[in-house]
């Protein structure tokens, strides 16, 4: 982010207070700093002749050309009292109005299944990222029907099988009931 090619905007979340103040709040306070210094480093940068000054005379050309950061880099920092399960929903609600604003502007629906005409008029037209979405959803509800056990997790590519993550996740939870599609309720941790 800081020396890549490609412009990435960041955003910095951060609370104001722990939940777990130990030590006077030390890790906390060191997470606040880098809550601060991040930004800061982003726009601002750092010259070639902040560097030289850092390095020394003896530095070489590659060293001094690696520690030079070009700043104007876009974030936005966001900061809350503590995270709590409202300030979690407020965030949540942020990041979907912007997502949906977003969407108005460009003239995507970013929710549903149409396409928004220039002139933001709903078309017939299908998102085919919408149809993604559905892939996911079918793909899923095969998933939840393996998490009962490791020795139903198959017919998975690579990259769930092969790290087999599914066997992780059935070993180290047991479930008891299946309450819904989306809903699990948990007995706890195998040890």
């Amino acid at each position: 982010m800081h020396q890549g090619t490609k412009l990435i905007p960041a955003d910095f979340l951060a609370p104001t207070t722990s939940h777990n103040p130990l030590r006077g709040s030390l890790h906390h306070r060191i997470l606040l700093s880098n809550y601060f210094a991040q930004p800061e480093a982003l726009a601002f940068g750092k010259s070639e002749e902040q560097v030289r000054k850092e390095v020394g005379p003896n530095a070489t050309e590659a060293l001094i050309k690696s520690k030079v950061f070009e700043g104007n880099r876009p974030s936005n920092s966001i900061i809350f009292p503590q995270l709590t399960p409202a300030t979690l929903g407020s965030l949540i609600a942020l990041y979907e109005h912007k997502i949906f604003t977003q969407g108005v502007i460009w003239g995507i629906n970013s929710y549903g299944g149409n396409l928004v005409s220039p002139g933001h008029v709903y078309t017939d037209k299908i998102n085919p990222d919408q149809m993604g979405v559905e892939l996911g959803k079918v793909l899923a509800k095969n998933i939840l029907a393996q998490l009962n056990g490791p020795a139903d997790v198959k017919g998975h590519d690579s990259s769930v099988s092969d790290l087999h993550l599914l066997d992780f996740i059935a070993s180290h939870v047991s479930y008891r009931r299946l309450v819904s599609s989306t809903t699990i309720r948990s007995t706890g941790r195998n040890n």
